[in-house]
């Protein structure tokens, strides 16, 4: 695969995280104060942490994060659709990384998206703990 693939990849990834960190800030504000309110902040930051990482990648391989995101879907304004779109998040972001995992053939890449698959399967949890 060559560079330009795998940084449109990467970038693709970015925006999703992007995307992912200012639904969950913004369903954090939203949610009544509450043990899950303060879960989803704590994984806002770790998912900003990843658009960090993915930034890194991408800037290594000579291109520039995109920033461009579409309209945002935020679930809801009860906190059980709120999570259940959390955990749409996760699930669709974890297959997709699952699949980059397969195709890419970068090391570093793919050592640095496995790690970010561990964070999302562990929100996912976290988030579905919450919704039970």
């Amino acid at each position: 695969m060559d560079k330009k693939e795998v940084i449109r990849m990467l970038n693709e990834d970015f925006v999703r995280e992007l995307e992912a960190s200012m639904i969950y800030v913004r369903n954090s504000f939203i949610m009544e104060e509450c043990d899950a309110s303060r879960v989803t902040e704590a994984i806002s930051v770790d998912e900003m942490r990843h658009m960090w990482w993915l930034a890194d990648l991408i800037t290594k391989r000579g291109g520039k994060p995109t920033m461009e995101h579409k309209e945002l879907d935020f679930g809801g304004e009860d906190l059980k659709s709120m999570l259940e779109r959390q955990i749409a998040l996760e699930t669709e972001g974890i297959g997709i990384y699952e699949l980059q995992v397969e195709i890419i053939d970068d090391e570093e890449v793919i050592g640095v998206l496995k790690h970010i698959i561990d964070e999302e399967k562990r929100h996912r949890k976290e988030f579905r703990m919450r919704l039970e």
